[in-house]
């Protein structure tokens, strides 16, 4: 380590911190540690204190698993929304992705756990008092996820439960050669009549 970098350990350390964050390089990094450390310090200071609170107030909710502040979150209480359809996503970021588009306005599980570690009576309860009528899928395609899928399935095939997926495909404005073999397999075989 040459004597500059060795002068720079406080700013060395910022900027390996910075590159840990999935997408963000070392050059990236290193911009990013200018500007906060000395181009605006009252951003970086602001910053801080965002990620203290996040820390100390974000958590998941209990009922399905989402981003919240509170035990249970805004959408789980959410009187308006339609208590009969469950949309099971992967991840609690995966629900901002859907809510950002405000097509749906059903209620979510998400399955951040193992499979083994699901508590399925806790599933069945929450189906049965909410009266939900249809699971949606809301996963990427894989064959790891439609083994997932089935997993569910299987495991609450006993109620009165309609099972359906995302629909998967051609995205718009894609040629087909940039579509991976899977989706336009998928889109071929879930072809619709015009």
């Amino acid at each position: 380590m040459n004597l500059y970098k060795k002068s720079l350990s406080r700013f060395s350390a910022l900027v390996d911190s910075l590159e840990q964050i999935p997408t963000i390089g070392r050059k990236s990094a290193q911009k990013i540690a200018y500007l906060l450390a000395i181009e605006n310090k009252y951003l970086a200071l602001k910053l801080a204190h965002c990620i203290e609170t996040s820390i100390q107030h974000i958590s998941t909710c209990s009922v399905c698993g989402a981003v919240s502040e509170n035990e249970v979150c805004e959408i789980c209480l959410d009187d308006s929304r339609d208590d009969t359809k469950l949309c099971v996503v992967l991840h609690p970021k995966d629900i901002f992705t859907i809510e950002e588009m405000g097509d749906f306005n059903g209620k979510y599980w998400v399955l951040s756990n193992e499979l083994e570690q699901i508590d399925f009576t806790q599933v069945r309860r929450r189906i049965i008092s909410r009266r939900i009528e249809e699971v949606i899928f809301a996963f990427s395609p894989s064959l790891a996820n439609d083994a997932v899928m089935l997993f569910i399935e299987d495991r609450l095939q006993d109620l009165p439960l309609h099972f359906s997926k995302i629909a998967q495909g051609v995205p718009t404005g894609i040629g087909l050669e940039n579509i991976d073999q899977l989706s336009l397999s998928r889109a071929l075989s879930a072809r619709v009549k015009l």
